[in-house]
């Protein structure tokens, strides 16, 4: 009943690392508008492999045509980009195999995306792999991980309070 009256009840969302590799600062992506913040906080990771996986349980909300980047949503409506590398768009798909559709629903630890990590970075300017929450109004608080080094599916990314 307090809950209908007064809003719903804090939630905590746990996001797991949907790469495997090393932990980046954001405000160290070579690209202003990840390490400005412009769309959204988050972590970024140097990946060690080509795959991409779920961070949540959610929904596809998005996945772009050139399967660079890829965009879910949990049942909580927040809403993580996971996007690979930067000016990866410019290779317009290629070295990139996208495993999901939008409107999928997935698990933490699902495969999203696979790529080609040695084509990327010799085609795009950086393999810094971005992972962040683009609607941060729903947030109260963000904690972003201690750990130089993440795995996919198994270490904990960022632990988000909803507002």
């Amino acid at each position: 009943m307090f809950k209908k009256l007064f809003g719903r009840e804090e939630s905590t969302v746990t996001i797991m690392a949907p790469i495997t590799g090393k932990v980046v600062n954001i405000e160290d992506v070579p690209d202003q508008v990840f390490s400005q913040k412009m769309i959204g906080d988050g972590i970024a990771i140097e990946p060690a492999e080509g795959e991409v996986v779920s961070p949540i349980d959610g929904e596809v909300a998005q996945i772009f045509p050139t399967n660079h980047a890829v965009g879910i949503r949990s049942k909580d409506g927040l809403e993580i980009l996971i996007h690979v590398g930067m000016d990866t768009v410019a290779m317009a798909g290629e070295g990139f195999k996208g495993h999901v559709v939008q409107g999928d629903r997935v698990k933490a630890g699902d495969k999203l995306v696979t790529f080609d990590m040695d084509l990327v970075k010799e085609k795009a300017e950086s393999i810094i792999s971005p992972v962040v929450i683009t609607n941060f109004e729903v947030v109260k608080s963000l904690t972003k991980t201690e750990e130089t080094a993440v795995i996919r599916g198994e270490s904990v990314l960022l632990q988000v309070k909803m507002k």
